[in-house]
């Protein structure tokens, strides 16, 4: 089992309850996942953050589940935006997919992606106990 620290009696909480840190134990098999953006399989990416957010979580719940995770075994997200504004899309979107689940998280706001339309992109870490 994870073991999620928020300190907040000690250190500032973060926005949206997010984890100051999460301990994996020992044995857990873990996953890093590259960074994924709001492309459709054909390529196309929505002028909209929140669906390019729809998109991205829909991407890394593919690859959670390839290794027999969740969710729920989400211990950091590194989310990079062109724009802070993006973050209330990502937000929302977060927790429809996370529920109760607030692991640790780094938000930057970046320059342009590479590819043209893409305004965010995240990558995941998760662990799990077992096979």
């Amino acid at each position: 089992m994870l073991k999620v620290h928020t300190l907040n009696d000690q250190i500032c909480p973060h926005t949206n309850n997010a984890a100051h840190g999460v301990e994996i134990p020992s044995g857990a098999r873990t996953l890093f996942t590259n960074g994924q953006v709001g492309a459709r399989m054909d390529g196309y990416v929505p002028d909209d953050s929140a669906e390019q957010f729809e998109i991205i979580f829909d991407r890394l719940s593919h690859i959670l589940t390839a290794s027999k995770m969740s969710f729920a075994d989400v211990v950091k997200l590194t989310v990079y935006v062109t724009d802070k504004l993006h973050l209330e899309a990502f937000h929302r979107v977060r927790a429809h997919h996370m529920k109760d689940n607030n692991p640790a998280a780094t938000m930057l706001v970046v320059g342009l992606f590479p590819r043209p339309g893409v305004e965010a992109e995240v990558e995941v870490i998760a662990a799990k106990l077992g096979n």
